[in-house]
């Protein structure tokens, strides 16, 4: 005990010194104050308990302070989350023509807009409210800039001339085939082009959009597959990039890792057809199905209160492409991560930091036959084209949007064990970070930014 005693001082010394080094490393700098002024009370704290410790009442703090340390540590380990609902839900399909994304197209598309208002008049209004807007990117938006705000829009151009490369004809059949080893390469594969993490799931039905609407030429077309099984690949963003939310950076960080994740899938998809099993990559503006399922089921992580998926190491800050193939590849082993979707429910840091209040702040709303948490995306959308950006606002206040660095991983273990944990670490969280967040009103130096991270 005395031992104990003894490190204790040192313990919490050396732990307070680390998360001011890496705040200075992140740049973080409320955090860097934070935690250079607890290092300071803390110093002080212990040293008059040093001077006095042959008092009565100091040992007694030190006993007290000892004994409620070791409580706590053991209670921390604890692996405990109350039993979620086991229901099994009949979940209706989501018709991508009721996307915003293609909702937004339709103002190109007189002949289709009639027949989809026809059939849900009540989007008309608000939908020509957000077409009189101006498209993301483009001059009027509060984040224009004449020569950043193009690089993004020439990423999504190359994104959707290159369309065709979802679909290709399968080869001839390879015998003596081992599709462990034909996964492991995928995965492979997949790494070596960039990806931060890949898992592998059956397909459900529910994984799959029930019509296509994005581009006109498909439009209204009943999604159908044959495909076993889907590859989810994953990609990250940069978080240094994701603080300057909701500015421009946000925009060319998106499209770059859309462009990123893309490439990975195409390859994979083709490399696939090599061994004779059709297959079909999904990418921004090709989806087929729905990445955001996938990637839970997959075991990558799980849905967060921001509708977006929250990788178990990354965080929010991720791209997602999948490629789907009738090969029927081992499925990953890993279960969804349901820590996370517990502290979604206390934390409601991405609600309360919404510019829009699209994302819900309370349990999850049933849509669609099954409850889950999604963003409005009419009041989220038109924000968007406000202000010319995908905003990522709610990516970056996110407490899982943090380097996957040791004293991070340390603090993902920790919440990943049990409520009391996760309580306590939203606490420090907003003791470090701050609670409410303020947005920007204009862009940083672009220029410096480029200087500075890629000359």
């Amino acid at each position: 005990m005395n031992i104990l005693i003894g490190l204790l001082p040192a313990i919490g010394f050396i732990f307070i010194g680390l998360v001011f080094i890496s705040s200075v490393i992140e740049k973080q700098w409320r955090a860097v104050c934070v935690s250079l002024t607890l290092e300071i009370v803390y110093t002080l704290f212990w040293f008059f308990l040093y001077v006095n410790k042959y008092q009565v009442f100091a040992q007694i703090i030190i006993y007290i302070i000892t004994a409620l340390v070791v409580l706590f540590t053991m209670a921390s380990l604890i692996k405990y989350f109350p039993e979620e609902d086991e229901k099994q839900y009949d979940i209706e399909q989501f018709d991508e023509r009721e996307h915003m994304f293609s909702r937004n197209q339709l103002q190109y598309h007189p002949d289709l807009a009639s027949k989809f208002y026809a059939a849900h008049p009540e989007f008309k209004e608000i939908d020509h409210k957000i077409n009189n807007q101006p498209e993301l990117g483009e001059e009027g938006g509060r984040f224009y800039d004449k020569y950043f705000a193009a690089i993004p829009e020439a990423s999504f151009r190359l994104l959707d001339r290159s369309r065709f490369l979802a679909t290709g004809t399968a080869e001839n059949d390879i015998t003596n085939l081992s599709l462990e080893k034909l996964t492991q390469t995928i995965k492979f594969i997949a790494k070596f082009y960039g990806a931060a993490d890949v898992g592998i799931t059956k397909i459900k039905q529910y994984h799959l959009y029930s019509h296509r609407g994005r581009h006109s030429e498909y439009w209204g077309q009943k999604v159908k597959t044959t495909h076993k099984t889907a590859v989810v690949i994953v990609t990250a963003m940069d978080q240094e990039l994701y603080r300057y939310s909701s500015s421009l950076p946000v925009l060319m960080e998106s499209a770059r890792k859309y462009v990123e994740s893309a490439k990975i899938a195409h390859i994979i998809a083709e490399y696939l057809r090599m061994f004779g099993f059709e297959s079909r990559s999904h990418v921004d503006g090709e989806y087929e199905v729905l990445c955001v399922p996938l990637s839970r089921d997959a075991g990558l992580g799980n849905v967060g209160r921001l509708g977006l998926f929250i990788h178990k190491n990354l965080g929010p800050c991720v791209r997602l492409s999948v490629v789907t193939t009738e090969a029927e590849l081992p499925v990953s082993v890993n279960k969804p991560d349901e820590s996370i979707e517990h502290f979604c429910r206390i934390c409601k840091k991405c609600s309360d930091n919404c510019p829009t209040k699209s994302i819900p702040s309370d349990e999850k709303p049933v849509s669609r036959g099954f409850p889950h948490w999604s963003v409005h995306q009419e009041t989220c959308y038109s924000y968007w084209k406000t202000i010319g950006t995908d905003c990522g606002f709610c990516i970056k206040v996110c407490p899982y949007n943090k380097p996957n660095t040791l004293l991070h991983k340390l603090a993902r273990f920790y919440i990943s064990r049990n409520p009391l944990n996760q309580r306590i670490a939203l606490f420090i969280d907003d003791f470090l970070y701050g609670r409410k967040i303020k947005l920007p009103d204009k862009n940083p130096d672009l220029f410096s930014i480029a200087k500075r991270k890629y000359s």
